[in-house]
């Protein structure tokens, strides 16, 4: 990283990310733990699902279980692990104009690059189940130009989400993407793809800047981040593959544990000295070293 990048904020890291015309892949971290691995694998910026930070803090499914105050704690602590732009899901803005307002100042002090605010009716759901209700179009335009006046003039970028394409089709999602563009956020965002050609209709007929999710386990996974750049996506989320990796690999485990009685005959597992070096132990023994009580020279 430049001298000059390093001196932008995250969302202005993200900004010149996307303004270089480059699809943007932000794998989806449920941690700081897994963000860290998301930053050490390479990648420009990590999304912080909901999902998996419901899976991780409660064991339950996304939803809407988490508070404002929940999802904004796990997005600060994400952001102290990594240097890269996080991307957060902020759910509906939790609320009336006013949880709407706090959501956005909130997560502008808590240093994420983005947020996304999504038109679905409270208590929401994963935008991948079904059973979603939605709002009316105009009623979540005006969650949107609450939220940008609420951002004043601070850089986070705001990101329009629309779960419409499930339960009313792909022609409303476009739609309602348009409108929703035309508040002036950042980005927009059309939820809950399963297919190749949702993702097609999306790119041809929503233009500017958009996000899109490939979820593992549905034929859209098919598509590559050249596939995605070529169609003109800006950010591309892959939000649940390393919970779902994860998931598996624990799973497996333990269950070879529990069979064998001993460690070793699951998944290959990581060293401690190679966790430790994700967690950045060296740079905390270091602080002991030099201001530690005991006389270490």
């Amino acid at each position: 990283m430049s001298q000059h990048q390093s001196e932008l904020t995250p969302a202005g890291r993200l900004r010149r990310l996307i303004e270089s015309g480059t699809t943007i892949a932000a794998p989806g971290a449920y941690d700081s733990f897994s963000a860290r691995l998301v930053e050490r694998a390479g990648f420009d910026a990590v999304y912080l699902t909901g999902l998996g930070a419901t899976a991780s803090r409660l064991g339950t499914p996304d939803l809407g279980l988490l508070s404002q105050t929940e999802m904004t704690e796990h997005a600060r602590n994400m952001t102290r692990a990594v240097s890269i732009p996080v991307i957060a899901d902020a759910d509906t803005g939790y609320g009336g104009p006013a949880n709407t307002e706090r959501t956005v100042r909130e997560h502008v002090q808590s240093g994420v690059a983005a947020i996304h605010l999504e038109d679905q009716m409270l208590p929401k759901r994963c935008g991948q189940l079904g059973g979603l209700r939605l709002v009316d179009a105009e009623a979540h335009v005006r969650n949107l130009r609450c939220a940008l006046d609420a951002r004043g003039s601070d850089d986070l970028l705001i990101i329009g989400r629309t779960d419409a394409n499930g339960p009313l089709g792909t022609a409303e999602a476009v739609r309602r993407a348009k409108l929703y563009q035309d508040t002036g956020v950042d980005l927009v965002f059309v939820d809950g793809i399963t297919k190749i050609r949702e993702v097609e209709e999306v790119a041809a007929q929503v233009p500017g800047p958009k996000v899109v999710s490939i979820v593992d386990g549905n034929e859209t996974t098919a598509l590559t981040i050249r596939d995605l750049d070529e169609l003109g996506f800006s950010v591309v989320f892959y939000a649940v593959t390393a919970l779902f990796t994860a998931t598996r690999a624990v799973s497996d485990t333990l269950t070879a544990l529990r069979e064998h009685g001993a460690p070793g005959h699951g998944p290959a597992s990581a060293s401690y000295a190679e966790f430790a070096e994700v967690v950045d132990l060296p740079a905390f023994e270091h602080l002991d070293h030099d201001y530690g009580n005991e006389n270490r020279k």
